[in-house]
């Protein structure tokens, strides 16, 4: 049986009594233990990394931007390979898992500019003979704990912007697929970086609790459930760190009258199953305006979800691939059971989904229920799987207060040719991140990712400029230097003024 170590000063680490199974999702065998650990561990990790962030920090900014340079070439030209490994433990399919790894990447090209963004800010002149500049310096050490359905692209958000700013990052990646996580230090020590700049310690909520203890550590970035999100926030910032906590989301999709229905059902399709719905910017609930939208967008749906192809992780011809655990099928089942119960309509079931070949796959079909209502707990909870929601709207204004109200406010989409309708609708949602006829808005790299509400918890978004301000402190320095030396000057005794 493999066993996947920790990751600590450039090299595989053994460590822990207690292991983790992996599973293949395709079959549903474990194909790896993935060794546990907690506060003893994470010492060792954070030793590295102090030992080797101040001289990374003395280290100019265009040569970290070197080291960003050549990660993105070594990731480049290894994706066939990184695509196989993530496929194969998370079960989202080969071209999902190269997005997953290019968005990644799109990141670490932004901190490429590392040196741009740090320029700081200067004032010539500010008072008699007084300058006044200002610069980002970094933290020190951070931490970064990552959810498993973006092994990759996460871990990169987070670790690029604190690296390349002059941090150490520690990565506590998910338990259920670390393997590619670990492969990342790798690729790091190969592009250059120091030895202790970047480790990875796996755990749970051990290992969790640990980090947040430890007073080392100067800031945690966190993705995952809002309930996890909402204690590490508090918990972390109860010691003085500073958090950003992003959680859970339930994604609307507008519907306007005047849409382009057979665009809405294609962007529909990806968004609601691609990756068997296992985003936090999937879109699980369709919102038609107007009971002749909803009839009509439910006609053109449906042979759309029939056209669907589920199959394995390696399967070029399939549109998405397992979930990635026996528990979590059974967890999303158990959503589809919950709407039924709760009595909406139940249009298409993909509970009992089987493949030819690969029965104990962690396989669910794609699902849709009509006539849902924001009473269902189903509605108001994140399902995180291929089930679809239609919640009829009578009006736009009931259709903008169905995200605006609802407890998550991570992404939002509205479908419509009306110019004002949109921007309205953008002006007016209680929403982090809207798409106007864009299914999934996730800003690109050089602007910032972060909802809203239960969706995020903390001030600063991820990467962009927000990214290294998180990830950076402001120093403001004010100086003078007088003609006929220091002690010319005579005592002040009030505040000093720049007039």
């Amino acid at each position: 049986m493999r066993i996947i170590d920790h990751h600590i000063a450039g090299q595989a680490f053994a460590a822990g009594t207690r292991t983790s199974p992996v599973f293949d999702p395709n079959s549903g065998q474990v194909q790896a233990e993935v060794r546990l650990a907690g506060a003893d561990l994470l010492e060792q990790a954070v030793a590295a990394a102090r030992a080797a962030q101040p001289a990374w920090a003395a280290t100019n900014p265009q040569r970290r931007a070197r080291v960003m340079f050549r990660f993105k070439e070594l990731v480049e030209a290894r994706m066939d390979e990184l695509a196989h490994v993530l496929s194969a433990e998370h079960g989202k399919v080969l071209a999902d898992s190269r997005g997953d790894i290019q968005r990644g990447l799109e990141v670490i090209e932004f901190c490429c500019g590392i040196p741009h963004v740090l320029k700081g800010e200067y004032s010539h002149g500010a008072g008699p003979g007084i300058d006044i500049w200002a610069f980002r310096q970094p933290i020190g050490i951070g931490a970064g704990i990552t959810p498993f359905n973006f092994p990759a692209m996460i871990p990169m958000w987070m670790a690029g912007v604190a690296i390349a700013t002059g941090n150490a990052f520690i990565l506590k990646p998910s338990e259920r697929d670390p393997t590619l996580p670990h492969l990342l230090g790798d690729i790091f020590r190969e592009a250059g970086l120091p030895t202790g700049i970047f480790g990875v310690v796996n755990g749970d909520k051990e290992m969790v609790d640990a980090i947040i203890a430890h007073p080392d550590i100067a800031a945690i970035s966190f993705v995952g459930s809002s309930d996890v999100a909402e204690y590490i926030h508090a918990q972390g910032c109860a010691r003085g760190k500073r958090v950003q906590a992003m959680g859970g989301a339930k994604n609307h999709a507008v519907v306007m009258p005047d849409a382009d229905l057979d665009q809405v059902v294609r962007d529909l399709a990806g968004a609601a199953f691609g990756s068997a719905g296992e985003r936090c910017m999937a879109l699980p609930v369709v919102v038609p305006v107007g009971e002749a939208t909803a009839d009509a967008l439910r006609a053109k749906l449906l042979p759309a979800i029939a056209r669907l192809r589920i199959g394995t992780s390696t399967d070029p011809q399939a549109d998405y691939g397992p979930v990635v655990t026996a528990a979590h099928k059974a967890k999303i089942e158990s959503y589809i059971q919950m709407g039924v119960d709760e009595g909406a309509e139940l249009v298409v079931d993909g509970r009992g989904f089987t493949l030819q070949g690969h029965e104990g796959g962690f396989f669910v079909g794609p699902t849709l229920f009509d006539h849902v209502t924001p009473a269902m707990q189903s509605y108001r909870e994140e399902i995180f799987g291929p089930v679809l929601q239609i919640v009829r709207a009578a009006d736009f204004e009931a259709a903008l207060a169905l995200p605006s109200q609802h407890q998550y406010g991570n992404g939002v989409a509205i479908f419509t040719r009306n110019g004002h309708a949109a921007r309205e609708f953008a002006a007016r949602v209680n929403v982090g991140m809207v798409g106007v006829n864009v299914p999934i808005p996730v800003p690109v790299a050089y602007h910032s990712f972060g909802g809203w509400k239960r969706s995020a918890f903390g001030d600063i978004g991820q990467h962009g400029m927000e990214g290294v301000q998180f990830w950076t402190k402001r120093k403001t320095v004010t100086g003078r230097w007088p003609d006929g030396g220091v002690g010319d000057a005579g005592s002040a005794f009030v505040i000093p003024t720049m007039g």
